[in-house]
This record gives C-alpha cells, sequence and structure tokens, in this order.
C-alpha cells in the first residue's frame, strides 16, 4: 500500500495468514473459555491488549459489554478491521495505552505479554482498570519448551522463549509489584497434533514470533532437518499458564493509603 509506514513489529510479514496459521478451532475455544471465566469478562468493558487481528476481541464482544482491541501493528489491526465486528480497535504499544485512567472494567492479554516490556506493560493495564477491575493473562508455560517439537529443529528456541515467558513464580510477583492482588492461577495441557504439510507450513511462515528470532543460518539448518525428519503427524501438547488479578477496590487503596 503506497504510503504505508513500515510495521516495526515484525507482524506485517505475517499478518494475512496468521488468523489461516491459528485457526479459531475447539483448542482456541477452550483457552477463549477459560479466561472469560477465569477475568470475569463476559458483559464487562474490556480491553484486549495485544489483540492481534481481533479474533479474540470479537469473539468476546458476542457475550456483551463493550470491547475495545490495542495493538501496536497496523498491519494486525488491518486484518482485526475487515471483520466488521463491533470492537473498536487502537493502534498503541501496550506501554503506552491511549486510555484515560480507570476507563475498563477488565484487562485480557492472551499470549501477548511475551512481546512487551512486563512492568510497564502491567503498570498501564493497572492504571486503565477501574478500581476493583481485573486483568487475566493467558501465556504459555515457559516449562514446555525444552521439549516443544519445534526446539528439535531449531535449539535457541528453548533460551529464547525461556527468557521471554514469564513463569508462575514471576508473573504472580510482577502483578503484584503492578498493584494487583492474584486471585486464581490456572493450568491447561493441550494434546495437539500436526500433519506434515501444515508443521512444514507453518515453520516456512515462521508463524510464531520466535522464528522471527533466530539466525537466518539457524532457520535455514532447521527448515531442511524438519523437510527431511518430519514425520506424518506431529504430536505435541502446549501448557498454558492463566492468572487472574484484581486491582484492589478504592476502600482498599483508602484503607492502605
Amino acid at each position: 500500500m503506497a504510503g504505508a509506514r513500515p510495521d516495526a513489529t515484525g507482524f506485517g510479514a505475517i499478518a494475512d495468514s496468521y488468523d489461516r496459521l491459528r485457526p479459531v478451532d475447539d483448542r482456541w475455544r477452550e483457552v477463549f473459555d477459560l479466561l472469560v471465566e477465569a477475568g470475569d469478562l463476559a458483559g464487562r468493558r474490556t480491553l484486549d491488549v495485544g489483540c492481534g487481528t481481533g479474533a479474540f476481541a470479537a469473539e468476546l464482544a458476542g457475550l456483551g459489554g463493550k470491547v475495545w482491541g490495542v495493538d501496536a501493528s497496523p498491519a494486525m489491526l488491518r486484518e482485526a478491521r475487515a471483520k466488521e465486528t463491533p470492537v473498536r480497535f487502537k493502534e498503541a504499544p501496550a506501554e503506552e495505552l491511549p486510555f484515560k485512567d480507570g476507563w475498563f472494567e477488565c484487562v485480557v492479554m492472551r499470549l501477548s505479554l511475551h512481546h512487551f516490556d512486563r512492568p510497564r506493560a502491567l503498570a498501564e493495564a493497572a492504571r486503565v482498570l477501574v478500581p476493583g477491575g481485573r486483568i487475566v493473562v493467558g501465556t504459555f508455560d515457559p516449562g514446555q519448551f525444552a521439549d516443544y517439537w519445534l526446539t528439535r529443529y531449531f535449539p535457541s528456541i528453548a533460551r529464547i522463549d525461556a527468557a521471554r515467558f514469564p513463569d508462575e513464580t514471576t508473573l504472580t510477583r510482577e502483578l503484584e509489584e503492578a498493584g494487583f492482588e492474584p486471585s486464581a492461577l490456572h493450568r491447561l495441557a493441550q494434546p495437539s497434533r500436526l500433519a506434515r504439510a501444515e508443521a512444514l507450513e507453518r515453520i516456512r511462515c515462521r508463524y510464531i514470533s520466535t522464528l522471527r528470532l533466530v539466525s537466518e543460518a539457524e532457520f535455514d539448518a532447521g527448515l531442511a532437518a524438519a523437510e527431511a525428519g518430519l514425520p506424518a503427524q506431529v504430536e505435541y501438547r502446549v501448557t498454558w499458564l492463566v492468572v487472574a488479578a484484581g486491582k484492589p477496590p478504592l476502600d482498599a487503596v483508602r484503607i492502605s493509603g
């Protein structure tokens, strides 16, 4: 598009294939339902931070309430707006949310926190929430990366993602430091299976951000090894870590102050 500015997030290269490579299937809906329940999101005034192509926000809007989505990638937001849902989208980083204090009842971060400066993003989430509001974070348990199916072909994935994804203790501490009171923690293990052709397409499209962080030499070598050695069916397991937390109500803030 003439005049379009570069997408500094790196998601511009995969925005048009993102929904196809990460479909809304039964596993997606299982995570969606868990986040909605843990965060009490249905019917609320909710902000989806790092909303990407807007699939989660669109589904949430169908449960009532008013939903906003914010993302730093203009390409991903173009895909989100093309869905023609009632969700309102804004382009901005999670560390500088373009909303006034106390504007939302709920904030959700689904598989986005690892892209942010976590302390700043969580502090911003606390700022835009009303007293007594809730945040729910859905992220991958970093303990899974050493055995993840891609790690066999791209060994540095384990190191890269172990540094980007917080474990339970770290996430709980960072939520507390941002002013939240963690209230619920869930783990969800999802067995998954990919056909060889689908797995190779995901690798070639670098469908996860980590594949854009490995060196080009490692990517080329890993792709060649996968093309030569992937079985007809790739079986693996994904483990989600879902943490809900509350912003203290106004009375509690006054008492503690």
